[in-house]
């Protein structure tokens, strides 16, 4: 699986499986929110920052705040996904993420599957209260 950070944008391969998807055949609607925080942490991981020294060395963890989501067409079994993340903006304490899911095929062009807009928060584990981006993290997403 190769995945490539370039600034403030990040792209993950995903291969549909068929525990992914529902009796249709077709990936259930809440399958889409676990691809894009697969993509957003991974894209942390790429970054050097595991989730594991985030929460242990930080004292800090990334929580959705808001997300909207619009299913433009859906994925299948077996299809190859990319999930892209990219920064919208980026707050004290928020980062909101601009999200995509693309399917991609050898014959045909991209198509585009979801479109979505995630807002997290930074939040310190001990007291689950937002506190501000750390700087480490922070200068290698402007």
């Amino acid at each position: 699986m190769t995945q490539l950070v370039v600034s403030n944008h990040f792209s993950l391969p995903i291969r549909i499986y068929y525990e992914d998807t529902d009796a249709g055949g077709v990936v259930y609607h809440a399958g889409y929110i676990r691809f894009m925080e697969r993509a957003r942490t991974e894209w942390l991981r790429q970054l050097g920052f595991e989730q594991h020294y985030l929460m242990n060395a930080l004292n800090i963890a990334f929580a959705v705040r808001s997300l909207s989501i619009e299913y433009l067409k859906p994925a299948k079994f077996d299809d190859q996904i990319e999930v892209t993340a990219r920064v919208k903006h980026l707050g004290r304490a928020s980062i909101e993420f601009e999200q995509t899911v693309t399917r991609r095929n050898l014959t045909t062009e991209a198509e585009l599957l979801i479109t979505a807009s995630v807002k997290v928060v930074c939040v310190q584990l001990d007291k689950f209260k937002s506190t501000a981006i750390p700087h480490e993290i922070r200068s290698l997403l402007v």
